[in-house]
């Protein structure tokens, strides 16, 4: 496990511990890294237990209580990013975490979010990102 972004990770969550904060992951591919996820999924779940968890692809799958070891994937590989975002926004969430690759689909009519925004990217490459911030997890 990469320690930098680990001290990152754990930073940005205990910074957070008096708002309203939800992890989302991409459940789109089996090929996901799970262990990395679960990983991170664990973090949230020790430092901050009150995280929603929403898995989700090209819809909403769950949304439960943080908990590592309860994330299904698929393998369609289709997942768009629209419904979660929404979602957050209905829920009044002061900052959302998504862990993705970003190849899914963002709907043309948003351009921004109003709460804050994290992409948890596991891989090499950084992906642009049409808004939020885009954080390396490998």
């Amino acid at each position: 496990m990469g320690l930098k972004w680990h001290k990152t990770m754990l930073s940005m969550i205990q910074q957070r511990q008096d708002k309203k904060v939800a992890l989302a992951v991409d459940t789109s591919t089996n090929e996901a890294p799970s262990l990395l996820i679960n990983n991170i999924v664990k973090l949230f779940e020790q430092l901050k237990p009150d995280t929603i968890l929403v898995q989700a692809d090209f819809k909403i799958r769950s949304i439960s209580p943080v908990k590592s070891d309860t994330i299904k994937y698929y393998t369609h590989g289709k997942s768009s990013y629209t419904l979660v975002l929404e979602w957050a926004k209905e829920e009044n969430i002061d900052t959302l975490f998504y862990i993705t690759d970003v190849t899914g689909f963002f709907s043309e009519e948003m351009d921004k979010v109003d709460f804050e925004l994290f992409w948890l990217v596991p891989g090499a490459i950084l992906p642009r990102v049409p808004f939020g911030k885009a954080i390396k997890v490998a």
